[in-house]
């Protein structure tokens, strides 16, 4: 048997797990891990600025590929509870990741010992496993479980904490017959699809609302399949965004409070049926629930038994893991096209289709100040199918989910429960780490862009090329919005005159010297016209000089986007005009029908 350290023995078994890549920050209390890494070889670290930007980084990278698990690292302490958000971020939208982090020695954890805190405890209810390893022998089992947890049932991320002795003790470990755990996931029965499809075939006007599950599973090809097959209109959840192209025949557009299409709430208010499958009924999505499931059946599938029901109460629960339960809708449904016993829903599907060419928004203005519209409606034209958009939250990926186009799974990168301010950039980074050769867009709000602006550093130090769209308009724009209700306008405005920069006026920041004195490239945009030539000079800079690229657009200060005051899919308010002829949406999917 081969004698090696625990912290040997932990890098040799993720790398025999698939791990190529890690994100980190160094410290005292995790140096055996790193002298272990960069012995063992074979792992290519990233050197974070912050170590919660490390976890953001970690989770772009496993969004980014099928059987991807990104890795972060750090010392004890402060490192760690760093990590929390991007661990509550990860298991929030069922992505596997592993945070290991240094501790005091063992004999010292609970004597106040310097940065010696019990992290383990602190992230349990954010992960599906979470512990400090206190004998070292165990640590190749505990990091063998943690995969195996990883990846089985619904994925999530998992925690190790290991004490400096710990890593630092020689243990009997042969990495050569190391064999990682059979991963479980729960598979739908025939008996259980027959009866689903059953219920499908008996409704008028079905939907399926495809979630981030199916991209989990990775089987956005089989759902495509089953509903060419059946002839059923597809909503895409947010996160499962790009199973099926935007521009698919089938594609009824999104549903929801905020990021929704006018045409996608319209189809969903006309469905009798509704199969979701690897989704979880978000409130975002559905809103008021009497509203949302009024004169509807539904069947939900999910590969975690408790989620079915969690919400509301489907007429008919399957628990499987999505490519499961698709492999057998699909086998099912051929059978039946064979015999000729599926319904025809061309005309239901048709309609969905009218509705996308009568319902859309305005993207088309020239006012300066830019309005937000226009920077999408060139973002489309700039950036083409190929392309991994990556956001978080506010109304920057609210406008962008209503009006960019996506065309395939893990094509837009969203931390959909969580939405931490910061995530977008580290995201980014995590995403083009993964996927070098990519076209990766980012897209922030000016508040999302400064919470972690610093991680810009990492892409120019590792040469991490993508381009970053950055919508100013010096607000807390999402809040301000809210605010409205309460009718106060409080603390949610960031506009200074910047002592610096005066020719900036009240936008305060200077992200163009910001991001320049970080070792980018940085280009700002006042005027609409100027949108599409910035867009296309940052991809040539991008591919020159393979650092992120920053393009900033000077919005107006106040812009009001789509969203529901009501918590109603029925009442989503239009603030700003819609679009009333062909030359008010140019990019829309289907050219406007008036």
């Amino acid at each position: 048997m081969a004698r090696m350290t625990a912290a040997r023995a932990a890098v040799e078994i993720l790398k025999r797990e698939g791990v190529a890549d890690a994100f980190g920050v160094p410290g005292a209390a995790i140096n055996p891990f790193y002298a272990a890494l960069k012995a063992s070889g074979g792992i290519a670290h990233t050197l974070a600025r912050h170590v919660e930007g490390a976890s953001h980084m970690a989770e772009g990278y496993t969004r980014t590929h099928p059987g991807n698990i990104g890795v972060c690292i750090g010392t004890s302490g402060p490192a760690g509870t760093d990590m929390i958000t991007g661990l509550y971020s990860a298991i929030g939208d069922s992505i596997p990741i592993l945070c290991i982090t240094g501790q005091a020695p063992t004999a010292v954890i609970h004597k106040e010992d310097f940065q010696a805190v019990d992290i383990a405890s602190i992230a349990k209810p954010v992960t599906k496993m979470a512990v400090t390893v206190l004998e070292a022998a165990q640590v190749p089992g505990v990091f063998q479980q943690a995969f195996h947890l990883m990846r089985s049932g619904r994925p999530g991320p998992v925690l190790i904490d290991l004490p400096i002795d710990v890593q630092l003790t020689e243990i009997e470990f042969d990495p050569e017959t190391y064999e990682p755990l059979p991963v479980y996931k729960p598979a739908a029965s025939r008996a259980q699809i027959e009866k689903a499809i059953g219920m499908l075939n008996a409704s008028e006007r079905p939907l399926i609302v495809a979630g981030g599950g199916i991209i989990n599973a990775d089987a956005a090809e089989l759902l495509v399949e089953f509903a060419e097959l059946t002839g059923t209109p597809v909503v895409p959840t947010l996160m499962g965004w790009g199973l099926l192209p935007d521009d698919h025949e089938l594609n009824a557009g999104m549903v929801g409070l905020q990021t929704s299409h006018r045409y996608g709430n319209a189809t969903f208010l006309e469905s009798d049926f509704v199969l979701g499958i690897g989704n979880r009924w978000a409130n975002r999505h559905t809103g008021k629930l009497d509203v949302y499931t009024a004169g509807r059946t539904f069947v939900h599938v999910d590969v975690e038994p408790t989620q079915i029901g969690k919400i509301f109460a489907p007429d008919y629960g399957i628990a499987s893991d999505a490519k499961a339960a698709l492999k057998l809708f699909v086998e099912v449904a051929r059978e039946l096209k064979a015999a000729g016993t599926l319904p025809d829903r061309s005309a239901w599907a048709a309609s969905a289709q009218e509705r996308k060419a009568t319902l859309q928004r305005r993207t088309h203005f020239d006012d300066i100040p830019i309005k937000p519209q226009r920077v999408y409606e060139e973002m489309n034209k700039a950036f083409g199918p190929e392309t991994r958009y990556v956001s978080t939250i506010g109304l920057s990926q609210i406008a962008g989910a209503q009006m960019l186009h996506v065309y395939r799974p893990r094509h837009w990168i969203n931390c959909g429960q969580a939405g931490p301010l910061g995530w977008t950039i580290p995201a980014a980074l995590g995403v083009a780490k993964a996927d070098p050769e990519a076209s990766v867009v980012a897209l922030s709000g000016d508040y999302d862009f400064q919470f972690m602006l610093e991680e810009l550093a990492v892409g120019a130090q590792h040469r991490i090329p993508y381009v970053h769209v950055l919508v100013n308009n010096s607000y807390l724009g999402l809040i301000r919005q809210a605010q409205r209700a309460f009718e106060i306008d409080f603390q949610v405005n960031l506009e200074f005159e910047n002592l610096n920069s005066p020719e900036l006026g009240v936008y305060g920041v200077d992200h163009v010297k910001v991001a320049e004195g970080l070792g980018c490239k940085a280009i700002r945009v006042t005027d609409p016209a100027e949108l599409g030539d910035a867009f296309e000079q940052a991809k040539k800079l991008a591919a020159e000089h393979r650092v992120p690229v920053v393009v900033e657009a000077i919005l107006e200060r106040v812009t009001n986007i789509s969203m529901s005051t009501t918590n109603d899919i029925g009442n989503v308010v239009e603030f700003e005009e819609i679009a009333t002829e062909p030359g008010h949406a140019p990019t829309s999917i289907r050219t406007l029908k008036v």
